[in-house]
């Protein structure tokens, strides 16, 4: 079954002094693009996120954002007692020695240099146990995520190229009136030849071999028929097959450009825009499958 590169998770943890929360979000991409959001305190583990996320989705942009709140009453950031002491008493004795009133030393003194101090968070290994585990269900939600897509995306696929094989059925009852033109244009350019003493008999030449190549497309038949049902096998069967299938994609698109080409009928030629039209529909598609 196929799998897209679209997919999203989301996980809540809870921990004794925090909640952290992990979100992981993916589109398509030719190869895997990482961007990791995370705090200071997850940085030592970047190196073994980053081979989580590639281990488990292998393609794609993918933008993984983990952030935390402290518990109710726990801040990192505290008042430095001892150095707020120091200015204000040097302040209060400048402003008693300079007799200035009206003065906010608090206000002051919390703008003042080493006020605040910043304690660094360090996460401990049987928090990261559990954040381990944590981002590996948002992985798994992630995949669970372009499963489902996949599956939608398989059918809209197979239905385009079903009707890629139905549109080259619909080309047999124009085949006979467009080779019996095509045999007039013989018969007429050979009346000509034999009736004029002057014909060029190297242009009669190009111009028959011309009108021969023309007439058989059985061969981009055969091979148009051998691409979708090789495409339609290795949707059915493979879950990452993107870039294969895009590949065939455009062996199918090679075929039925080739048909236009030789058609030299109108009605063959609506029949290949309308090919083409569901073969842009699978190569749009196939962009975003793994």
């Amino acid at each position: 079954m196929l799998h897209s590169m679209t997919g999203y998770g989301k996980t809540e943890i809870s921990l004794p002094n925090k909640k952290v929360i992990i979100e992981i979000k993916s589109l398509n991409s030719k190869n895997i693009d990482t961007n990791l959001k995370i705090p200071v305190i997850f940085r030592e583990k970047e190196l073994i996120i980053r081979k989580l996320i590639q281990n488990a989705l292998k393609r794609g942009k993918i933008e993984c954002s983990i952030y935390y709140e402290l518990n109710d009453g726990l801040t990192p950031t505290n008042i430095n007692q001892q150095v707020f002491k120091n200015y204000y008493n040097q302040l209060h004795e400048l402003q008693e020695e300079l007799k200035i009133e009206n003065s906010d030393l608090t206000a002051t003194i919390m703008r003042l240099p080493d006020t605040m101090k910043t304690q660094r968070l360090e996460i401990g290994e049987d928090e990261w146990d559990v954040l381990e585990q944590g981002l590996k269900d948002t992985l798994s939600q992630v995949s669970e995520f372009r499963k489902q897509e996949g599956k939608a995306m398989q059918k809209d696929l197979l239905s385009h190229s079903e009707n890629i094989l139905a549109l080259k059925e619909s080309l047999l009852p124009f085949e006979d009136s467009r080779i019996e033109k095509l045999r007039d244009r013989m018969n007429k350019s050979m009346t000509e030849f034999f009736q004029s003493e002057k014909t060029d008999k190297n242009r009669f030449e190009q111009e028959m071999i011309f009108y021969i190549e023309k007439l058989d497309i059985s061969e981009e038949k055969i091979r148009l028929l051998n691409h979708c049902n090789y495409f339609n096998e290795t949707v059915n069967n493979e879950s990452e097959a993107g870039k294969k299938l895009a590949f065939i994609a455009q062996e199918m698109g090679r075929e039925i450009n080739t048909l236009g080409s030789k058609a030299n009928d109108s009605n063959i030629q609506h029949i290949v825009v309308k090919m083409k039209d569901e073969l842009e529909k699978i190569k749009e598609q196939t962009l975003n499958i793994l």
